[in-house]
């Protein structure tokens, strides 16, 4: 009776720490190639062509963070101690994956539909976040595009919720943004250098675009098919002073220019063959102006050049290494990784833009 008395005061002692389930997961960010195949370099193309695009690894959650061995035999004595066992100790792992994004300070940011939260891929700090609130009494619905905010926060659009939520840097909501003036909020982009914040507003179909303290500035497009009109806007980008938007149910993404100048540009049509947009959704550019699309319907990436010339698709229905089942969003950072949001494979796939040109030359 004595040792089973010590053991309940021990686990009461335990449960006054801080939950294991709201604690960050710690660790050395590792990008997990190690599911690629054995003594092999995954790269596109294939096969008698120069390779543009190398596998870069995978991210799914509490695994790509590597601990060292004190610290996991810590946990599974704690576990013990308080009478879990391994079967009710869930790893925090992506389930739906939605849209990615990054900024400066290393952090990965991936929004979650199906855990309706953000994960935080904290490189510099070792540390794996889990974001569930929209404001501070409202947990996120349907978080779908997100992008780094003012002064180390991010923005999330979430769908059903009607706005784009801010957060700081910790994770603690602000005042949302677009609060009674979004009707599906699926796309955000910001331009740091103006203070400016793109919304892609789905059943408006149009991008409405507000400052930093969420005051609206002005409403770009309405419902059509000519230049500047909408068909269900959803996912956004912003590289070089360009914005790209996903012109979704018109079968294209238009580019337009953030400084004012009223230039539109067009890339992608309706139709059947490769390099055709059916249900495309992220977009994205690298550092060398290549386009990048997720063709969710053929479950492929398709690159095309600065100028919209079809190049290369990447992928194809699957879950092998390198294939995806209904992707969603795309994100390229500074060294030219492209991020894929492979949502129903669970996974954020990583790709190495290797340069040399066009993507494809």
């Amino acid at each position: 009776m004595k040792a089973i008395a010590q053991r309940l005061l021990l686990a009461a002692a335990v449960l006054l720490l801080p939950s294991c389930a709201t604690e960050p997961v710690r660790g050395v960010l590792h990008f997990g190639m190690d599911d690629a195949p054995e003594g092999r370099r995954l790269l596109w193309p294939q096969a008698g062509e120069i390779p543009r695009y190398l596998y870069a690894g995978t991210l799914t959650g509490e695994q790509n963070f590597r601990r060292p061995e004190g610290a996991r035999r810590g946990a599974a004595f704690l576990r013990w101690l308080v009478g879990l066992d391994g079967s009710s100790d869930r790893p925090l792992v992506l389930q739906r994956p939605a849209a990615v994004a990054g900024d400066d300070a290393g952090r990965i940011y991936v929004t979650d539909v199906s855990r309706q939260a953000v994960f935080v891929f904290d490189e510099a700090a070792g540390r794996l976040l889990l974001w569930d609130r929209a404001e501070a009494a409202l947990s996120f619905v349907a978080p779908s595009g997100v992008a780094p905010g003012a002064n180390g926060g991010v923005l999330v659009a979430d769908a059903e919720l009607g706005f784009v939520a801010r957060l700081d840097r910790a994770g603690r909501p602000l005042a949302p943004i677009g609060k009674g003036m979004l009707k599906r909020p699926t796309g955000v982009a910001r331009d740091a250098a103006r203070g400016r914040i793109f919304v892609a507003d789905a059943y408006a179909h149009d991008i409405k675009v507000f400052d930093d303290d969420g005051r609206l500035l002005e409403t770009i497009g309405a419902r059509g098919e000519g230049e500047g009109e909408f068909n269900y806007p959803t996912h956004l980008s912003l590289a070089g002073g360009l914005l790209y938007v996903t012109d979704a149910l018109n079968g294209r993404v238009q580019i337009l220019r953030t400084d004012g100048e009223p230039r539109w540009r067009r890339l992608g049509a309706r139709g059947l063959y490769v390099g055709n947009l059916v249900r495309p959704k992220g977009v994205a550019a690298d550092g060398e102006g290549n386009v990048y699309v997720v063709e969710s319907y053929f479950d492929t990436l398709l690159v095309y050049s600065p100028e919209g010339e079809f190049l290369m698709p990447i992928g194809g229905t699957g879950t092998a290494t390198g294939r995806f089942y209904l992707p969603a969003g795309v994100w390229v950072d500074a060294r030219n990784r492209v991020f894929v949001a492979d949502m129903f494979n669970g996974r954020v796939v990583i790709f190495q833009f290797l340069g040399g040109g066009d993507a494809a030359r």
